[in-house]
């Protein structure tokens, strides 16, 4: 993990990933986890997007002034997001991880063709009372399986009709309960080593400087025009992942 080119993957990974979010608000933990485990494998990728996706979303989190309304709205989503994550890294443990990587691909495929097809899901709110804690159990045992947050998760949020800064902090609140419970789980089921955690705690610097290049890039560059063109890069990155993985 400490040769060159393997820490400039890392931090040229970061560096783009960081840009995106930048730009469109998100994608961090996406294209990071998408990117790392082409080149280095599902178990590297999801220690090394640890550090760098919980400093990040704890921004995003904590900003927007909706945290109180959503947690007592979304607690009991959020909590089975982050407690059935244990139960998703101990098959990590445990399962071929070529197949675990071919579901990463397939999340991400998923994740990108509901994205372009601009469809809308709307969850009632009498729905979310049986919905939620449901959805986030399924999103935590993924997330525990393949490090992905996103699918259902960000999807389910999308769906309850959220306005947009609200929607913004409570996905920031959902990868950052994800990440820390990610951590732990990873950590318990001893796939967390201490150089992994050097260098996804080194892998900040590029990710942060990232983001701010991409804000000042968003200036310029429409969010509307680049976030197509973002689902496209990552269906195709998650196809070849999936494709990769099964052959």
């Amino acid at each position: 993990m400490q040769e060159p080119a393997t820490l400039a993957i890392v931090a040229l990974t970061f560096l783009l990933a960081g840009l995106v979010k930048g730009v469109i608000g998100l994608g961090l933990p996406t294209i990071g986890l998408a990117l790392l485990t082409a080149a280095l494998g599902l178990p590297q990728a999801m220690a090394l997007l640890l550090a760098p996706s919980l400093v990040t979303n704890l921004w995003q989190a904590a900003a927007g002034g909706h945290g109180r309304a959503i947690v007592g709205r979304l607690w009991p989503f959020l909590a089975m997001a982050g407690v059935t994550v244990w139960l998703g890294a101990a098959a990590l443990a445990r399962l071929d991880v070529a197949l675990l990587s071919a579901l990463l691909g397939l999340l991400l495929v998923v994740y990108s063709l509901a994205s372009l097809s601009g469809a809308q899901i709307t969850v009632r709110r009498g729905q979310e009372r049986w919905l939620g804690p449901l959805l986030g159990t399924v999103n935590g045992v993924l997330t525990g399986m393949t490090g992905s947050f996103v699918v259902p998760g960000v999807l389910y949020l999308q769906a309850l009709g959220l306005p947009r800064d609200m929607l913004v902090q409570a996905m920031g609140l959902l990868f950052t309960v994800s990440t820390a419970a990610l951590a732990l789980a990873l950590g318990g089921h001893g796939l967390l080593s201490a150089e992994l955690g050097l260098v996804s705690g080194a892998a900040v610097a590029p990710a942060v400087l990232g983001m701010a290049l991409g804000q000042r890039l968003r200036r310029g560059l429409p969010e509307r025009r680049f976030r197509p063109v973002f689902f496209v890069a990552l269906l195709a990155l998650g196809s070849w992942i999936m494709v990769r993985s099964l052959m």
